[in-house]
């Protein structure tokens, strides 16, 4: 199986905007996410932030642990499970686990505390078998653009 790498260069939105953003894009292609975090405190903002919009808007999620997971469309936990049957991980604390090659779509989101970390992966996945890569930077305007 080949897996879809995507860094996301956090550089002006906060980690849960951007998460709920590519979150909404996930359900919308009509798939599950799996949301990793080792910060229990970031995977409950994450949450909140996912369920704030209106009837509309909100993103139905739940903590892996908090049972049902199986049922969640979003699934948050600390560990690289997806419960729920997620095809896609978001990596949510900028800190990669290689079982994320296990799904068909690894996001990395990572900020500045990261960017050595993200380009020292980058350079390691170069190549690697039945793996893409892709980077996202966030313009000034606030949009996602692919590429250097």
């Amino acid at each position: 199986m080949a897996t879809r790498v995507d860094f996301y260069q956090l550089s002006r939105d906060p980690v849960e905007r951007v998460a709920a953003m590519l979150a909404r894009k996930v359900l919308q292609a009509g798939q599950r996410l799996l949301v990793v975090s080792g910060d229990p405190g970031q995977r409950a903002v994450i949450g909140r932030e996912l369920w704030r919009g209106g009837p509309e808007e909100f993103l139905a999620n739940g903590e892996a642990d908090a049972g049902h997971a199986e049922r969640q469309p979003i699934l948050l936990s600390d560990k690289v499970e997806a419960a729920n049957g997620a095809s896609m991980v978001l990596l949510a604390d900028g800190q990669w686990r290689p079982e994320a090659l296990q799904f068909e779509r690894a996001l990395l989101l990572f900020g500045a505390a990261e960017t050595d970390a993200a380009r020292a992966l980058w350079r390691e996945l170069d190549g690697a078998e039945g793996v893409a890569r892709e980077i996202h930077k966030q313009d000034e305007s606030g949009r996602w653009r692919a590429g250097g």
